[in-house]
């Protein structure tokens, strides 16, 4: 009954859409389909049609803009939550709390009166130098799929769209607006479209946003392949797409694919693609109008679904944002993202009592995060940093010794929002406006633009190590003297950022060289890190505690100090691989990353751990690898195949350490004798265990058929292969604890 009364109610809001397209004029639906503002769409006042509000970001509500110009509008009301980023929210390895995290965005998004929230950001991660890696949540596509579908239902349960990006293989932000992709098939089906696909199908995503690349030759937000065919054809997605902003370079072409909203960074917004170009096409008889009523009725859809029009329009929820539920869920999600990456002679937990004197070294201890990262940013009602964190737990018992211990340049400030520059060099920047130029002026612009950021970089290392010299002595100096030293360190968005990608996986400011010297009179310093991406860790052999945090949010500080004095159990497990080395990478060897003009993903399905699996290299730190304070033991492993299809399994998994603590329990599937090329094993399933000490508990999960299948170009659909696959568990990709062998027939 309930299906029949959905599909009744569908017919009903079509009908009305219907309606409403016949009573507007050409201008009305030109107006809905573009920018009329930096963030919003045009409304159709006389039809009782409202403006789609949109915002950034991933990691909280953006601040408010002024309608026509980069510059923030300077309320004190647009403060927020700063929620954990993407990375860390995938470090958690639980669907719970992507699902509370989609919440708590919704919320807030709608507290704020907005109606689609640009978020999540589901890339893949492809190579360590990404600038956006941070916003992005994994390597791996089934890992990305489990939390992307109860972020999506979190957020849209507050009567707000999420807007899932960047559709489709946004891999680098080099030449990000004109590199050309070239992936194979196969490759695009299997990594870079299973996450989308389970966000539109199984999470039900409301919008998509167009990538800013092109793939095989086309942009993705002009890719009549990837929009039409394979997102409402083969998906069967009725919602919105939205561009990113700027993402549009061609009106026949957006017009005739399925892009329903062009959104950019101008604010000549009569003059967008789909704007005042689009409608002398239509009167001189070249493009039907049709297009432009099938981009409205997908508009007007979304608009029914928030309750924005319609006979629900006067139960839409009600948002709320700064609350202190949202604080305490967003504490608890950045507790359980922390990775304990080594622990050598149970260094940590640090034992709060027998510390007289804690020394604290390192920028990043001090460092506040929220404001950077591109579109990412936020104005955060507050943001705790590790220092702080440390200080409050110890509540002056403890005396906390600062030193910054390396240098890190001060951030280059300009009245204009660094979006007014973004896409080509703007001028009049007294009012923050960006001025378009055509597309060879702007992909040479962009491309001067990196090379003059790239000598700035070299400048700025000779002021650098003038500098450390001084400060690495006091480093060191101060470490001698106290009972226990804990090194913070890693990125920031100067260096982690929208727009460009990194230069090399080192840590930035010369902290490898002050990690060495506080190692060679400290060998028992905790070594932290914050950050958005991997990074090199040459000193790792020597180091005895190595703890890493994505960008946590504004709790990071508090949960910092209780993981590091024991309050809580780590249980963060990473989401992508740690290489030893840059070099280690695939893209590094194929020199297809942060190219201009085109890059070829010659590695096809293999990158990331599937790479260094087949070529046997021996990563710094594995996919799903996390320590914890308690040991677990994996046994009584059972297989069976339910009519030769999915695979029922069994396992016990045991805390025999003295503390309670949380495993998480990998599946991998490895097929033996394949017919087709395969990768030696990929992660198909896992689960989180909550154990207190001694305790035991027996874990059943199903692999479906389709987990065992591949994607084949002839037949251009997935198939399963009859035959034996092993099924690996472990607590990492390379910690395998037990093994068994299902046939499917």
């Amino acid at each position: 009954m309930l299906k029949k009364e959905e599909k009744n109610n569908e017919k009903k809001r079509e009908k009305e859409i219907g309606k409403l397209i016949k009573k507007l004029t050409l201008d009305e639906k030109i107006a809905m389909i573009h920018g009329a503002s930096l963030f919003r769409s045009g409304a159709v006042e006389r039809l009782g049609i409202p403006a789609i509000e949109t915002s950034d970001g991933p990691m909280g509500v953006r601040a408010e803009f002024m309608d026509d110009r980069w510059i923030p509008s300077g309320n004190e009301d647009d403060m927020v939550s700063y929620l954990p980023s993407n990375s860390a929210l995938a470090s958690t390895w639980n669907t719970e709390l992507a699902h509370d995290m989609g919440c708590i965005l919704g919320a807030e998004t709608r507290g704020r009166g907005k109606d689609v929230i640009l978020a999540p950001g589901i890339n893949i991660k492809r190579d360590p130098l990404c600038g956006r890696n941070f916003e992005y949540m994994t390597e791996d596509p089934r890992l990305a799929a489990s939390l992307v579908v109860p972020f999506v239902k979190g957020v849209q349960e507050n009567d707000v769209a999420a807007c899932v990006k960047h559709f489709a293989a946004n891999v680098q932000e080099t030449d990000r607006l004109m590199v050309n992709e070239e992936i194979d098939e196969r490759t695009l089906y299997e990594i870079y479209l299973p996450a989308f696909r389970a966000a539109v199908q199984e999470g039900k995503a409301y919008s998509i946003m167009g990538a800013y690349n092109k793939i095989n030759g086309f942009h993705c937000c002009e890719n009549k392949r990837l929009l039409d065919e394979v997102l409402r054809k083969e998906w069967g997605f009725d919602g919105a797409v939205i561009s990113d902003w700027g993402g549009v370079h061609k009106t026949r072409e957006a017009a005739e694919c399925s892009m329903d909203l062009e959104m950019s960074v101008y604010s000549d917004f009569d003059e967008y693609k789909l704007a005042n170009p689009l409608k002398e096409l239509i009167q001189k008889g070249e493009i039907s109008e049709q297009l432009v009523d099938a981009k409205v009725r997908n508009l007007l859809r979304l608009m029914y679904r928030l309750k924005m029009i319609g006979s629900k329009k006067d139960s839409r929820k009600a948002g709320a944002y700064n609350v202190p539920a949202h604080r305490e869920m967003i504490l608890k999600t950045a507790q359980q993202s922390m990775i304990l990456l080594k622990n050598e002679k149970s260094l940590l937990p640090l034992d709060a009592k027998k510390i007289k004197k804690l020394v604290v070294i390192g920028a990043n201890a001090a460092k506040l995060h929220s404001n950077g990262g591109g579109s990412a940013e936020i104005k955060a009602l507050y943001e705790i940093c590790p220092l702080a964190g440390l200080k409050m737990y110890l509540g002056g018992n403890t005396e906390v010794k600062y030193v910054k211990g390396y240098h890190v340049p001060e951030e280059t400030t300009a009245e204009e929002n660094w979006q007014a520059t973004s896409l080509d060099e703007a001028q009049g920047l007294e009012i923050g406006q960006a001025v378009r130029t055509d597309e060879a002026g702007n992909y040479e612009r962009n491309r001067k633009g990196e090379e003059e950021r790239l000598a700035k970089i070299e400048r700025e290392k000779a002021e650098i190590h003038q500098k450390n010299e001084k400060l690495f002595a006091q480093a060191i100096e101060a470490a001698k003297e106290a009972d226990a030293v804990i090194f913070v360190g890693g990125m920031n968005h100067m260096i982690e950022c929208e727009g460009y990608d990194r230069s090399d996986m080192e840590l930035p400011y010369e902290q490898d060289i002050l990690i060495e010297e506080l190692l060679k009179v400290r060998k028992d310093i905790v070594l932290t890190f914050v950050g958005g991406s991997p990074v090199e860790m040459p000193w790792r052999d020597q180091a005895q505690a190595i703890l890493w945090s994505y960008y946590a949010g504004m709790e990071t500080g508090n949960a910092f100090a209780k993981i590091i004095f024991g309050e809580v159990n780590p249980s963060g497990r990473l989401p992508e691989t740690f290489p030893a080395k840059y070099e280690d990478c695939v893209t590094a060897k194929n020199g297809q990353f942060g190219v201009w003009g085109k890059i070829t993903l010659e590695e096809g399905l293999y990158y990331g751990y599937r790479y260094y699996d087949r070529q046997r290299i021996t990563p710094a730190f594995c996919f799903g690898h996390g320590l914890s304070y308690t040991n677990f033991e994996y046994s009584g492993l059972t297989l069976k195949a339910e009519k030769g299809k999915n695979v029922k399994l069994t396992f016990t998994v045991k805390n025999t350490g003295k503390r309670a603590g949380i495993e998480t329990a990998q599946v991998y599937i490895a097929p033996i004798a394949p017919q087709e090329d395969r990768p030696d094993k990929e992660l198909k399933a896992f689960t989180r265990v909550e154990l207190g000490a001694g305790r035991s508990k027996k874990v059943s999960l199903i692999l479906k058929q389709e987990d065992f299948a591949y994607f084949d170009v002839h037949l251009h659909k997935f198939i399963t292969d009859a035959g034996d696959y092993e099924i690996v568990v472990g607590a990492s990709c390379e910690d395998i604890r037990l093994r068994g062998i299902a046939t499917l027939s």
